[in-house]
């Protein structure tokens, strides 16, 4: 079936815009350091050329299913398709989840048959590798309980165009150990850059995606680091991340919540043992003066708003490469190049 995963040892003799044609992203995992690379040198290209790209995905058709509500993800992914040339249409799934009307089979054997690229924001992380399972078409994650790739992407394009090669740079993350947090870490990892995290005792981030990061840094020469002190954790960083200490789903921990995370709020002081060179970084939508005060949000070490427009472009690119348009010549309509 087209869209299906490929192990890494079959991807040697084949170059990143081949073995991510009609391939699925539902982890970050599901990439190679040579493929995400490809992946980031194409968004900065896009986002610095975009009249080239105009018609690069000309006709081509993407469906969203979003059980979660969204304004980045959803903005972000239906104007990269758009100005590529293809289309996109929204399904709201917020009162009805996937798979409760009809199966996700049923669905994925349908949908495949219209669209090019079936894009979900869900809660459950099996909706997508089932959809992904069944649809011969490529299936992205765009957000689940498990895991956020599309935004740990986009974030460490900030950063490459930031810093430049990432390879031994400091990354933090503080707060709760949830989707997102478990993205950045693979995509550090992937990139050769360091991880650290820091949560309080019972909100690490999964000991699976652990796993998986620190084996993908043992061949990239980076390390991925757990800890509970958030001054450590901060400690010499080139960028601290945070996101909200309440995810969509989990609201009603919210009061529970509030006091085990002051600790981690991203201020001014906390953020003073970073490099000074540091940037602050935030997924949005932001809680202000809960995991992060005004102060350093809106301040000048943040790149947040630099993070949700790249998110356009780095999307841009993902679907450049899934869709087989990655390796072309760009500026061509319908036939020749892209």
């Amino acid at each position: 079936m087209a869209g299906k995963p490929v192990l890494f040892q079959e991807l040697d003799s084949v170059s990143p815009q081949e073995s991510l044609a009609g391939r699925d992203l539902c982890s970050a995992a599901d990439l190679t350091p040579g493929e995400l690379a490809a992946i980031l040198q194409l968004a900065h290209d896009v986002k610095l050329n975009p009249a080239n790209y105009r018609w690069a995905l000309d006709a081509r058709q993407m469906v969203m299913f979003f059980e979660k509500a969204s304004l980045r993800t959803r903005l972000t992914f239906e104007t990269a398709i758009n100005t590529l040339g293809g289309s996109a249409v929204f399904v709201d799934q917020t009162q009805s989840p996937l798979g409760e009307r009809e199966s996700l089979a049923d669905i994925a054997r349908n949908v495949e048959r219209w669209v090019s690229v079936i894009v979900l924001r869900t809660y459950a992380h099996e909706t997508i590798t089932e959809m992904a399972q069944y649809a011969s078409v490529p299936v992205v994650n765009a957000l689940s309980d498990l895991e956020h790739p599309c935004q740990a992407i986009a974030d460490f394009m900030t950063l490459e165009e930031r810093f430049g090669n990432l390879r031994g740079f400091n990354f933090t993350y503080v707060g709760d150990g949830n989707n997102v947090c478990h993205s950045l870490m693979l995509i550090a990892a992937l990139l050769g850059a360091h991880c650290t995290v820091g949560t309080p005792r019972n909100y690490a981030p999964k000991a699976d995606i652990v796993a998986q990061a620190r084996a993908i840094a043992n061949t990239t020469g980076s390390h991925i680091t757990l800890v509970n002190d958030p001054i450590a954790a901060v400690s010499g960083a080139d960028a601290v991340y945070t996101d909200v200490c309440t995810s969509m789903g989990f609201e009603h921990e919210a009061t529970k919540r509030a006091p085990i995370f002051k600790p981690y709020q991203v201020n001014e002081t906390l953020l003073s043992y970073a490099a000074p060179t540091a940037v602050f970084m935030h997924c949005l939508p932001a809680h202000r003066n809960a995991e992060v005060t005004d102060a350093v949000l809106d301040g000048p070490q943040s790149v947040v708003f630099g993070q949700a427009e790249n998110r356009m472009h780095a999307q841009k690119a993902l679907l450049l490469m899934l869709l087989g348009k990655g390796g072309a010549h760009p500026g061509a309509r319908n036939g020749g190049g892209l």
